[in-house]
Order: structure tokens, then C-alpha cells, then sequence
């Protein structure tokens, strides 16, 4: 989110004793040696598949490996983080150190010697702070390891500032009941802050809760991946990683824009919302806020609510939904990424090219909305809500964000598509999130 402006108006955990033992025996970092880049090419290895754990056991694993870095803590310098993996075959854990000069270079490979000894060969994936992808082979046992938590110290002026734990969607890790996983997390806490807000008399439409459940991932897509990848599959991986991290999930995130944590907003915006409502138990600081989802998301809904409510008074935005030239969908994310205030103008003067008007990075943020509504179905939410603030034409709204058909994606996708490959725009977008350094 760049722009904000208000209109007026896991069970299975092992028992710490044990934990201690291995950090103190053979899974203590003294073992382990820190890797450093290699050019060779690996070799080519018929490694042995990596078991599948479910969900439940997943995140037990996550809980554990999260116990026995926080014991080898003191062991870790500002310039190299610690990788926990598990062997799924043996239950055994391992710790390995690697650079953050390797650990955030794409496509490096790396060799080090694990806590238990082991010859491990490590592939960056992708390179994004705390969010580095990779994959681990361990090269005595002949199997993949499963990356679960990498401990990384977060420095800011030469101190350390915090340290973070994060599970990235590592592709060892990824499976169908993680994204669902992933979609329950999200969905059960907006429908929960909605639920909240009602109590303390604030309606928040079924329709804007809906449209605020695909900004939750759509906040999230990288705009080169988004036009390089497979679109589906980073869906996936971003669900996957509000399954894995939970409440923690994109704590670390900012946008070049200074937006913050799963809603990605920005302080200014926070600010108003608070002084809009000043009823509704929002944390005062900003930070704290961001960082809590159940806070962060009961923020995000008030926003988008009187974004709405703004924009329905509009006859421009009327007439344009009365016509089909535009959808609720499509303005209110439009409005949380840009400026609401300008969008009846752009209806008004644009008519149906209305969205070459808007800006490029928000021409991208609807292609991604269009791409994700079409590619991975969230579901919709139906009331019969006495006071929903869709307004007139609502059932005319609701067909025509249902119909959104892929031809026409494709067809605002091709005319866009110069100015979205433009290094410039790519580069100066918001959404481009970058973890903490």
C-alpha cells in the first residue's frame, strides 16, 4: 500500500531437556563450520525424496527447531545466520551456518559441515532477507534435508537490532494443505476482526472483507516474479507462508515505500484511521500495530470501509458500476494501493480506458488481483446484512466481479505489459517487498 487518504465523514514438542542435550552435544554450532560460495557445478545426485510430514507435525518441527537455535543464540555473528533442518527419516535436527554474503546471493551454492558433522551442499533459491528460499543436501546421508527456521540477526548501525526467526517457503516444505493451511489463517482472522468491529458497532461489508482477503496476498506478489514465474505457484508459496509463520508472517517485510507487515500500510494512513475511529482499540504505535495481524488487519478493514463508503457517494463511481466499466473490487483495491480520491475523475474522464489513467504500479496491482481471483479461488463471502454499504447496483457489482474472465486479463495484461517490463516502474514500485537487511 503507497497512498492512503480517508474520505471525510503444533503439538508433538519435544521435551526441552533433550533439546538442551543436542545444542550442547552433537548439534551445538561449534561442530559447524560456516560456508563459504563454490563455483563448481554440483553434481548430479539421485537424492533420496524428502518424507512428508502433515501440517500439524510441521509446525511442531518449526516450534522445535525455533528452541534449539534460541539455545545457540550467543554462537551467532551479525555477518552469518544459522539454518535448523530436519531430517524427516531420522527425526534428527541440524544446524548450519552460512554468510549472509552467500545466504542472500540467488543462485549460490554453498558447502558447509553441519552441527552433526555432515558434509551439507546448500542452493540459494531465491535471495530476500529473512524470506531466502533454499534447498539442502546432505551429502553423507545421500537425502534432502528440510530447511525449517533460519535464525538471522537483524543489524542496524553495526548492532544488533533483533533477532528474527522465519520459515521461508523452502520447496521441501511446500505441499496443497500447507496453501490451505495458509488461506484458513487469513480468512479466520478477518472474519474474526470483522466480527470484533461489529461488536463495537463499526459494519464492515461481506464484499470488503472479500476484496481485503485477496489484498492480503496480493500485497505480497513481487512484480518481476509476477511477469517472469509462475503466477500460481507464487500465489502458493505466499499462502504457504502465512501457514509456516503464523503471526509472524512478513513481520520483517517493508516496501520501498515504508509500508509495513501483512496489510503493508503506511504510518500516515494508521495514524488517520486511528483518529477516524477513535472507539476501536487500535495500538497507538505504529510498529507494534503492523506487527500484530489481528491490529494490522481490523486497520485494513475500517480503511478499506471508508474508502468505500467515500467512493459510493461518487455518481461517476455510480454510473460506472451501473455500466460494468468498472467493479467494487477493482476500485477499492485501487484505492488502497493509490489515491481514492482520484478515481471518479479517472472514471470521468477515461470511461472504459479508465484504467490507463491510474497509475502503472496500480495498472500491475489489479492485473495481480485479476490473475489470483482467477488462478486460486478464495471463496466469497454472502450476507443479507441490513446496511451493506455496496449501494446501488449491488448485485450488478458482485456478477461482474464473479465474471471476470481470464480473455480480459490477458487483454489489459498485453497493453500493460511494456511499460510493466520497464525496469524503472519494476524497480520504483511499492509493492516490491524487501525484508529487513
Amino acid at each position: 500500500m503507497k497512498i492512503g487518504v480517508l474520505f471525510p465523514s503444533l503439538a508433538l514438542i519435544f521435551a526441552l531437556a533433550p533439546l538442551a542435550a543436542r545444542a550442547q552435544g552433537t548439534n551445538s554450532l561449534e561442530n559447524s563450520q560456516v560456508a563459504s560460495v563454490t563455483a563448481v557445478a554440483p553434481p548430479v545426485i539421485n537424492a533420496q525424496p524428502v518424507s512428508a510430514l502433515s501440517t500439524d507435525e510441521l509446525s511442531a518441527r518449526i516450534a522445535d527447531a525455533k528452541k534449539l537455535l534460541k539455545a545457540n543464540a550467543a554462537s551467532t555473528s551479525l555477518d552469518s545466520v544459522t539454518l535448523a533442518m530436519l531430517d524427516a527419516q531420522t527425526a534428527q535436527f541440524q544446524l548450519l551456518n552460512l554468510t549472509k554474503e552467500v545466504y542472500l546471493q540467488r543462485g549460490a551454492e554453498a558447502i558447509a559441515q553441519t552441527s552433526l558433522g555432515h558434509t551439507a551442499r546448500v542452493s540459494i533459491e531465491r535471495a530476500n532477507g529473512v524470506n531466502t528460499a533454499v534447498t539442502v543436501y546432505d551429502t553423507t546421508l545421500n537425502r534432502q534435508l528440510l530447511p525449517l527456521v533460519v535464525q538471522y540477526p537483524i543489524e542496524r548501525q553495526g548492532k544488533l537490532s533483533e533477532m528474527a526467526y522465519y520459515t521461508s517457503a523452502h520447496p521441501a516444505l511446500l505441499s496443497s494443505s500447507l496453501v490451505s493451511e495458509g488461506k484458513s489463517y487469513v480468512r479466520t482472522l478477518l472474519d474474526n476482526a470483522a466480527d470484533n468491529l461489529r461488536s463495537e458497532g463499526v459494519e464492515i461489508s461481506p464484499e470488503i472483507v472479500d476484496i481485503a482477503e485477496h489484498l492480503c496476498i496480493v500485497e505480497h506478489t513481487d512484480h518481476k516474479r509476477f511477469v517472469a514465474e509462475d503466477r500460481g505457484a507464487l500465489f502458493q508459496e505466499i499462502l504457504s507462508l502465512y501457514a509456516l509463520n503464523q503471526p509472524d508472517t512478513f513481520r520483517y517485510s517493508i516496501s520501498t515505500a515504508g509500508a509495513g507487515g501483512m496489510v503493508q500500510m503506511i504510518p500516515q494512513t494508521y495514524q488517520m484511521v486511528r483518529a477516524q475511529h477513535p472507539n476501536v482499540p487500535l495500538e497507538a504505535d505504529f510498529v507494534t500495530g503492523m506487527r500484530n495481524h489481528s491490529n494490522a488487519l481490523t486497520a485494513m478493514l475500517l480503511y478499506m470501509q471508508d474508502t468505500w463508503n467515500g467512493l459510493a457517494k461518487s455518481e461517476d463511481v455510480q454510473d460506472a458500476l451501473r455500466s460494468g466499466l468498472a467493479t467494487q473490487a477493482e476500485l477499492v483495491s485501487a484505492g488502497y494501493n493509490s489515491n481514492p480520491v482520484r478515481l471518479p475523475l479517472y472514471l470521468r474522464r477515461g470511461g472504459s480506458e479508465w484504467r490507463s489513467l491510474i497509475p502503472a504500479e496500480t495498472q500491475m496491482y489489479l492485473a495481480i488481483y485479476g490473475s489470483l481471483d482467477h488462478l486460486i479461488p478464495l471463496g466469497e463471502r454472502t450476507s443479507n446484512q441490513a446496511g451493506s454499504t455496496v449501494g446501488k447496483g449491488s448485485s450488478a457489482i458482485v456478477a461482474a466481479r464473479q465474471n471476470l474472465s481470464l480473455m480480459n486479463f490477458r487483454s489489459s495484461i498485453s497493453k500493460l505489459m511494456p511499460v510493466l517490463l520497464s525496469e524503472q516502474i519494476l524497480e520504483s514500485s511499492s509493492l516490491l517487498l524487501r525484508s529487513v537487511p
